[in-house]
């Protein structure tokens, strides 16, 4: 399985299910959400999918930026791995799936109750999409942050923190995670 997801309101954009790790299914899912929303960046892990050279090829075709986590960089991709615990706890381990088929309802039912009907703590008990459409205003998530040297009128160093915030994809400038 793959899927996308909107760093600031935790909202899946798009999702695949596939019995093989080929790129093709990685690659469908990543173009039928860029007809909604190209992201500044899409991160991802450094599985062979997202290594491969269509892969590469389509997400630079779309003037998106590639970034990958560097190996044991687990904090990296943090938010769409609690997102996979979260379906497998919620979903996956309570479920029998008699076919491929049955488990794609099912995980399709629960990614509408995850976007649509489950609050988040984090975005302030709202529904990822709520924020991710913009009918709740979260603030921007801080993401990262590094130190900023420069110098004043006066020849004093100044030291000050300079932030970077993930924004909402669907306006086009969000930071997005695929593993």
């Amino acid at each position: 399985m793959v899927a996308l997801i909107d760093l600031h309101s935790r909202h899946i954009v798009a999702w695949e299910l596939s019995n093989s790790l080929d790129a093709a299914f990685c690659i469908a899912m990543l173009k039928g959400a860029l007809l909604s929303a190209i992201p500044e960046i899409i991160n991802t892990d450094q599985g062979s999918q997202f290594t491969s050279k269509d892969w590469i090829k389509t997400v630079k075709e779309s003037k998106v930026q590639v970034s990958m986590d560097g190996v044991g960089r687990w904090a990296d991709n943090v938010y769409i791995e609690r997102f996979w615990r979260s379906l497998k706890y919620e979903e996956a381990y309570l479920m029998v799936y008699e076919n491929v088929q049955e488990a794609r309802q099912g995980i399709a039912s629960y990614i509408e109750f995850y976007n649509h009907e489950r609050p988040h703590s984090s975005l302030g008990y709202e529904t990822p999409a709520n924020v991710y459409l913009g009918k709740k205003f979260v603030p921007p998530l801080i993401v990262g942050a590094k130190k900023n040297k420069r110098k004043d009128k006066k020849n004093t160093t100044k030291e000050t923190l300079l932030f970077v915030q993930s924004k909402n994809m669907h306006k086009g400038d969000g930071v997005s995670l695929v593993t």
